[in-house]
């Protein structure tokens, strides 16, 4: 999916279509020791386990990361890509890891036709995920490959219960698994989803798991899993190749972009990500008349989709290779002085007559992960190599396919452009949060709306909680109607926006995991969108 397309609409959120009373993930968290919130509860214990046995944030977010892999296959694992955002208290540095894949050397137009860039073996890019996450560990993380693995490999032999949410996404995804490799691993007998309350257990994916902790990732990239890979494209008319992924996607150090907002200093994602988008909404709100700061209001709504609309508007218009961003002197959706142009707009146009995952880390020294990963779209690719157990990543439908001149465009070797907003936010000069969102374009704005509601003073839990909107290029406003004041809706219609109403907590409208520290420790939020769960160290 391209980022700024807008997915079809389903009739029916899925948190309303599965029985999610199997289990109640532990939502708010506290901790004198660290904390970790994820997307799924196993992956918050693998984190934990891992802060418990001495590691740090880096070590701590890469095994959640590696367990997300394999407790939320759908939207992450070994077949994608990882982005992390970090602070190192040692170094009083904060720097963004650009944890990009790359497209095949055969991928181009001429060998890919309008389906490949969807679903299938020609669809995946040079996986980034494995590489990413050992590189972060080797260099600024204290653990063994093998103790930070430990936890995923556990949860992949032993299984974990499938959820209400699992199982309606399986359901709605069946079109695109029936007849391709992954419905063998992910539907039962090959055909329907798993049911809730169902163990999963997934050994081909714990047996690959254990051969990196035993051989390390280069295996993945030069050893036998590469050989294994190459053998299962070749033999079903993939691009990916041994030489692919010789030429390993180790991450680029960046640094993040930088935000003034009231008391904060935000830190977020630059090029190829999404962090742009943000700085420049929290700019032009910051610019509006204090009527038009609150989005629980009519007035605060329609200037919040406004806001939404145009910073999108300008990321349309202003793509940037992130090799060549660095060098750009005037960032136009960085200014204040245009984020004021377009604030004066919103204030006198305001008349009342619109599948990734994410997991936040802190550690008791101060150091800090904001981590973004992907397979791309929910199943990525849909295929896998049953003797390695992961799903490939569908990233090259990511890619620009009609301006040869846009920085994104489809070319060998070239990176996606992507929708990460990994955010760490300092107050006083430190660290006092970091959070972060699935859901695509959707993804800024979920942070935007979290910021907003603890800039006025709101508990962690309730700014996480709080009832979202999306506003996309086309005037469409999507909105948890049900949760907001009935004259918002409304609102919305005299201003223009077409409105477009979503179940309550509902998945499409990002998930945020916040980690804050407080001063006598750490809070951790996990979103109830998803089956996430915020943990700490027993200390």
């Amino acid at each position: 999916m391209r980022p700024l397309d807008r997915p079809r609409r389903v009739d029916t959120d899925l948190l309303e279509l599965g029985d999610r009373r199997l289990h109640h993930p532990q939502r708010l968290a506290a901790s004198r020791g660290g904390m970790v919130s994820t997307a799924h509860y196993r992956a918050t214990e693998a984190g934990v386990e891992v802060l418990e046995a001495g590691g740090n944030a880096i070590d701590a977010a890469a095994a959640a990361a590696f367990a997300l892999g394999v407790c939320e296959p759908a939207a992450s694992g070994l077949g994608g890509q990882t982005m992390m955002l970090i602070h190192l208290a040692d170094e009083q540095r904060t720097l963004a890891l650009d944890g990009s894949s790359r497209a095949p050397n055969r991928a181009t137009l001429d060998t890919l036709s309008r389906a490949d860039l969807s679903r299938g073996y020609r669809a995946t890019t040079v996986p980034s995920t494995p590489a990413v996450l050992d590189y972060a560990r080797r260099t600024w993380g204290r653990r063994p490959l093998a103790q930070v693995l430990e936890p995923a490999i556990r949860v992949a032999e032993e299984g974990f219960t499938i959820s209400g949410l699992q199982h309606a996404l399986t359901r709605r995804e069946l079109p695109h698994l029936k007849g391709r490799s992954a419905a063998t691993l992910f539907l039962k007998a090959g055909a329907t989803p798993l049911p809730v309350g169902a163990l999963f257990r997934q050994e081909a994916l714990a047996a690959t798991l254990r051969r990196l902790a035993e051989h390390g990732v280069e295996d993945f990239y030069n050893g036998q899993i590469a050989r294994t890979i190459d053998e299962d494209m070749v033999r079903n008319d993939g691009l990916l190749r041994l030489e692919d992924l010789a030429r390993i996607p180790w991450p680029i150090e960046r640094p993040p972009l930088a935000a003034r907002f009231g008391p904060y200093r935000v830190f977020t994602f630059p090029p190829p990500g999404a962090g742009r988008t943000l700085v420049e909404m929290l700019n032009i709100v910051e610019q509006l008349p204090g009527r038009l700061g609150d989005p629980d209001t009519p007035a605060g709504a329609v200037a919040l989709a406004q806001t939404i609309r145009q910073a999108f508007r300008d990321r349309r218009d202003r793509p940037f290779d992130p090799q060549f961003y660095a060098q750009i002197p005037e960032k136009r959706m960085l200014s204040r002085d245009h984020a004021r142009q377009i604030a004066r707009g919103i204030a006198r146009g305001t008349d009342l007559r619109g599948e990734t995952t994410h997991l936040s880390v802190m550690d008791g020294e101060g150091n800090v992960v904001a981590l973004t990963q992907s397979i791309e779209l929910i199943y990525g690719a849909a295929v896998v190599t049953p003797e390695l157990g992961f799903l490939y990543n569908d990233y090259l439908s990511a890619f620009e396919t009609e301006d040869p001149s846009h920085p994104y465009y489809l070319r060998p070797n070239a990176v996606p452009w992507a929708s990460v907003a990994p955010t760490i936010v300092f107050r006083r000069r430190r660290p006092w949060a970091a959070m972060g969102s699935p859901g695509s374009e959707r993804i800024a704005p979920a942070v935007l709306q979290v910021l907003l509601r603890l800039h006025a003073g709101r508990p962690p839990l309730d700014a996480v909680a709080a009832p979202r909107l999306h506003c996309f290029l086309d005037g469409v406003v999507a909105l948890e109607a049900s949760r907001m004041r009935d004259d918002i809706p409304a609102a919305l219609e005299r201003a223009g926006f077409e409105v477009e109403k979503r179940d309550p907590y509902s998945f499409f409208l990002g998930c945020v995991q916040l980690v804050v520290r407080e001063p006598d420790g750490f809070v951790g939020v996990a979103d109830s969108r998803r089956d996430g769960s915020a943990g700490g160290p027993r200390v």
